[in-house]
């Protein structure tokens, strides 16, 4: 049964052995919501976990590519609110019920996103360096009265991107027609973020681990990574906001954070 406010928009990516314990979690929450999968690589394996949970399974015509896969997750969702949901992670059983809270409680949200913890090899994992300088980036909107700051946000895009993806939801009913830059990779969620933090509204930040991201070397991150493709997209992202050299020493001392991905 669902609340009709919030969807789990869960992208799937061929056979992830992971799926289904981030199916459960999203079916464990106190609160519930619509749930779908949606994949470009159908299989036996997807249509048989969609059927094992008991939730849709759409198949886009598109080709594969992580943002074109998110727009189409997006596009289907018919409630308030959306999470795009990775395959691998773990929403803890509070997730919906605390982002419902806070979103009937903030002034105008554009995006509500918290604080998680990392999976690695089975272990949580809730500090190191990563997750410590995130928070760091993170803490100017923990008050409710900054978050509605263009310019608090711009400056914390303006040093890197500390916002947990698959923990953001969005406001689709305030932004119906939300497009990702399917020709980025990396950093598909830091661009839509630094467009985003242009609009009037508040981007709410909970500091609550509400999710599990597992770090694993087969993951879209690690493998765009080693694919060389970030350092690109983040000397990219640097130019909207510094001139040339300062960009290109950002984007070198911002290179080391890769280091905490397999």
């Amino acid at each position: 049964m669902s609340s009709g406010s919030h969807t789990f928009a869960v992208a799937a990516y061929k056979d992830s052995p992971y799926l289904a314990s981030c199916l459960e979690s999203l079916q464990k929450q106190t609160v519930p919501s619509d749930i779908y999968l949606i994949t470009t690589t159908p299989s036996d394996y997807l249509t048989d976990i969609a059927a094992r949970f008991g939730v849709p399974l759409y198949i886009g015509s598109h080709q594969p590519g992580i943002g074109r896969d998110w727009n189409y997750a997006y596009s289907l969702a018919t409630t308030d609110y959306v999470t795009i949901t990775h395959q691998d992670d773990i929403y803890t059983e509070k997730y919906t019920e605390t982002f419902m809270a806070r979103a009937a409680s903030a002034s105008n949200p554009i995006i509500i996103y918290s604080d998680y913890a990392q999976l690695r090899e089975g272990q949580v994992v809730t500090h190191n360096t990563l997750l410590r300088v995130k928070r760091i980036l993170n803490a100017p909107l923990i008050p409710r009265f900054f978050q509605s700051s263009k310019f608090v946000r711009r400056r914390i895009f303006s040093i890197g991107c500390p916002i947990s993806t698959p923990s953001v939801c969005y406001n689709k009913a305030r932004f119906p027609d939300l497009h990702f830059d399917e020709r980025m990779g990396a950093n598909i969620d830091w661009d839509m973020w630094q467009r985003l933090s242009e609009e009037d509204g508040a981007f709410v930040y909970i500091p609550q681990r509400l999710i599990q991201h597992r770090v694993h070397p087969q993951s879209q991150t690690s493998l765009w990574i080693n694919r060389g493709g970030r350092r690109a997209e983040d000397y990219e992202m640097f130019l909207r906001y510094w001139p040339v050299p300062i960009a290109k020493l950002f984007a070198k001392v911002y290179a080391y954070a890769e280091s905490f991905n397999p």
